[in-house]
């Protein structure tokens, strides 16, 4: 089988939630390549170099994806508890605010880390439901 047809036959058959879970832990594993040095280093220009050696594209798809989970939050469809659906969007509404910031030369990336390990392993649990 080609790869390609592999990765569409996994498209097709992963469940949503483990598809979700192991997306997040593709971006936490980007995010952690570069948080060490990113965090250690005082906020300002110096951080910007950072960002130019692969950080800021491991922020955008990181903030792209909770900007997708927002919209599918924000739908009327959606079949998750309201309470739920409420902190998951301020969850993806820090995610946007701490990603600018870090798009500045503030911030860490140990936060964005930290937000998305939780959902992470409260996916972890949901792995073998269809959603």
């Amino acid at each position: 089988m080609s790869l390609s047809a592999y990765k569409q036959t996994l498209k097709t058959t992963e469940p949503p939630r483990s598809m979700e879970r192991r997306i997040l832990n593709q971006l936490n594993a980007r995010l952690s390549l570069h948080q060490a040095a990113y965090d250690a280093t005082p906020e300002g220009g110096a951080r910007l170099g950072i960002l130019a050696g692969g950080l800021r594209e491991a922020l955008h798809d990181n903030v792209s994806l909770w900007m997708e989970f927002k919209t599918d939050l924000s739908n009327p469809g959606n079949t998750l508890p309201a309470e739920m659906r409420a902190n998951l969007l301020s969850l993806a509404i820090y995610v946007e605010r701490q990603t600018g910031l870090v798009l500045k030369g503030q911030g860490t990336i140990k936060a964005l880390i930290d937000v998305n390990t939780p959902i992470i392993e409260a996916l972890q649990g949901q792995s073998t439901e269809v959603a």
